[in-house]
């Protein structure tokens, strides 16, 4: 037995082996297999072995031990869990023995979780089901789950939409105080807000869009003067309908938009307020935040004001309606239409394409890529996907919707503060690819700063016109920046303007309703409690988390819908191109399906510059926008990626003495684009 001095001894002697050690901190990243790193806070990763992966989890707060393994190679321990920011995940019963498990199809738990007897609320293999980690597994690598919800089983109406909703933590509910909120709403308390507001309600203000939608968020109005035209955007006001510190206010900013999944949205105020009371309805008094703006017969924006005032919708008018009548068709919808609405409409279109013109000369319009619609059965998926064509009356709306937000944009940046949409352009990592791929096809514009607004404004203007061997446009357009909010006015390269923000969809994304915010407190001293920075981050976060949700079910549904093609050949381009194969997007039916080099004869080799694939041996090449015909050949169930096999391909002329351009970075992954 050890006296008094011997352990006081041994614990000097841990004491002081922990105080020696160095631990960085750093969070956990997980991999397709059963290794993972460490990104490190200070910019580097450490690479963490299968025994290490069992003791951590996606997304883990940890501090590790750098150990060298072989000279030149290091790999990390695990030494302390700092926190863990998996709270819940989804996955499938499972039991196999006496052992009890969930299969997560959260992204990076690659391993089976054990579910005590108590914690299993009589789930039946199969089962997708809501779980939350019951035990860690830091100490031994052996985590413990609970089951929080059973969802349902594969192939249940609807399973695919619920179990995305429970995947990214998104609620089919709403909170009681909001419920409670939403009730105590009438149409007398919405009337009676309008006290003291401009009345608008003679003036022939219209609403144009699709004609299931009821969130109506805008009504335009236009009339001719001697200098072009007198535009007026009246957006809903749900800002004068909810109090900033109410429920519905800070449920509205956890869900930061509306989402649009297929046939059944998640919208982000409840019904009552979004498609009832604050919905731009036709013939009922609603409230509006006005924009009027002048718009000059080129195009150009003159002087803008904002007003707070009541409006009634002279129509709901479908967008192919309004397209009819700007072509000079008739029909008996149109000739119903009051005078003054026709009148109106085509003043709006008359200054819309002032707008556009204006826009093409000045600033960077976005192409008009092929949309398409899903139809779903009664089963709640795909039953046939139908193009959605963009007509004149869409070209309209969009344009005065650019113009009022521009104009918010410019308001706020006189301000102290404001809340803005900045793009940068082209990304920073990929500058000296952009450069030699400039150098090689299009010497003329390598000097081209592409980091200035116009700088960018010029090179994608002049590359949209240019031939080359390689299609320069959508190369470069594959390697843009993501666009991102901030406090401070910053050009929107991707658009070409110096500034933009967005108020025009307030029923349906919570920066909108921020921006009405804003304009109010300024021109009418309105109470405003300001987001902070690390709020501006958590509603960014949110967001994306919505795009991924909805991206998640969509890709989802088409995988399973891809089953259904068949065998024939399917006329589709390449939209991307990555080391292992190339994305095709069908002609039909914009589906994409990924057509890998392990199915094509011979090696390929990957070119960062040009995005291409090149055969080693005999040259040939697949790039962006090649026109391919495929078969469909599966889906990859785990990733629910649709997959093709080649049929044929329209050749490219093979590389030239501009293989220069494909020395930089050669069989660099490019799946980051």
């Amino acid at each position: 037995m050890l006296n008094a001095d011997a352990l006081s001894q041994l614990r000097q002697l841990k004491s002081d082996i922990e105080e020696s050690k160095v631990v960085f901190p750093g969070t956990v990243k997980s991999t397709n297999g059963r290794f993972g790193f460490v990104a490190l806070d200070e910019g580097r990763d450490v690479f963490l072995p299968p025994e290490e992966m069992q003791r951590v989890l996606p997304g883990d707060r940890v501090n590790v031990i750098e150990q060298e393994v072989e000279k030149g190679k290091t790999q990390g321990v695990v030494d302390e869990l700092l926190e863990s920011r998996l709270s819940t995940f989804v996955g499938r019963y499972l039991v196999k023995g006496k052992g009890h498990f969930v299969v997560p199809e959260t992204p990076g738990i690659n391993r089976w979780i054990f579910i005590p007897p108590k914690e299993r609320m009589n789930a039946q293999p199969d089962d997708y089901l809501y779980c939350c980690m019951h035990k860690h597994p830091i100490k031994d690598g052996k985590g413990q789950a609970k089951v929080l919800r059973v969802i349902g089983k594969a192939g249940e109406p609807g399973i695919e939409r619920a179990l995305t909703l429970a995947t990214f933590d998104l609620s089919d509910s709403w909170p009681a105080p909001v419920v409670e909120q939403a009730e105590s709403l009438s149409e007398a308390s919405i009337e009676a807000l309008g006290d003291g507001r401009e009345d608008r309600t003679d003036r022939a203000y219209v609403t144009i869009d699709s004609p299931a939608t009821q969130d109506m968020d805008d009504a335009l109005l236009a009339e001719p003067n001697v200098t072009g035209w007198a535009l007026s955007i009246a957006i809903a006001d749900p800002a004068a309908v909810i109090d900033q510190k109410s429920a519905a206010e800070l449920e509205a900013f956890k869900r930061a938009t509306a989402i649009y999944f297929p046939g059944d949205p998640l919208p982000m105020l409840p019904d009552t307020i979004s498609t009832r009371l604050c919905s731009l309805m036709p013939d009922v008094k609603r409230l509006a935040l006005v924009c009027d703006l002048q718009v000059n017969n080129d195009g150009s924006l003159g002087d803008y004001s904002f007003h707070q005032a009541v409006i009634s919708s002279k129509g709901k008018l479908s967008y192919d309606l309004v397209s009819n009548l700007i072509e000079g068709r008739e029909d008996e919808d149109i000739k119903a239409l009051p005078d003054s609405v026709c009148n109106s409409l085509d003043q709006l279109h008359q200054a819309a394409t002032a707008l556009r013109k204006w826009r093409s000369e000045h600033a960077l319009l976005s192409g008009d890529r092929p949309e398409f619609r899903l139809r779903l059965d009664e089963n709640r998926r795909i039953r046939s996907i139908e193009p959605s064509v963009q007509n004149e009356a869409h070209r309209l709306v969009e344009e005065c919707m650019v113009a009022a937000n521009r104009c918010a944009a410019d308001f706020l940046s006189k301000q102290a503060s404001g809340l803005f949409i900045q793009h940068p352009g082209l990304r920073d990592d990929r500058a000296d690819n952009i450069r030699a791929l400039l150098e090689a096809y299009a010497p003329h514009l390598a000097d081209i700063d592409a980091t200035t607004p116009e700088g960018f404004k010029a090179l994608m203007k002049e590359t949209s016109t240019l031939e080359a061997e390689v299609p320069v446009k959508s190369i470069l357009s594959r390697q843009l920046a993501r666009a991102e909010m901030t406090f401070t006015a910053a050009p929107h390269q991707g658009m070409g303007l110096n500034a933009y923000t967005t108020f025009t969809s307030p029923l349906r994304k919570y920066s909108d309703l921020y921006v009405h915010r804003m304009i109010k407190a300024v021109l009418w001293d309105a109470p405003m409690k300001a987001l902070s920075g690390d709020e501006l981050l958590t509603l960014q976060n949110a967001q994306f988390k919505a795009r991924q949700a909805a991206n998640s079910l969509e890709t989802w549904l088409k995988s399973d819908f891809a089953k259904t093609l068949g065998e024939e050949p399917l006329d589709g381009v390449i939209s991307r191109t990555i080391p292992a194969g190339f994305f095709v997007r069908l002609e039909a039916n914009g589906l994409e399906g990924f057509v890998s080099c392990k199915d094509l004869n011979g090696k390929y080799s990957f070119d960062p510059v040009t995005l291409r694939l090149i055969h080693n041996k005999n040259g040939r090449i697949f790039q962006l926008d090649q026109a391919v015909k495929v078969s469909f050949s599966g889906v990859d169930e785990e990733r629910r990626q649709i997959n093709f096999k080649l049929v044929e391909a329209v050749e490219v002329p093979k590389t030239t003495a501009k293989e220069s351009a494909q020395d930089t970075g050669k069989n660099s992954d490019d799946s980051k684009s």
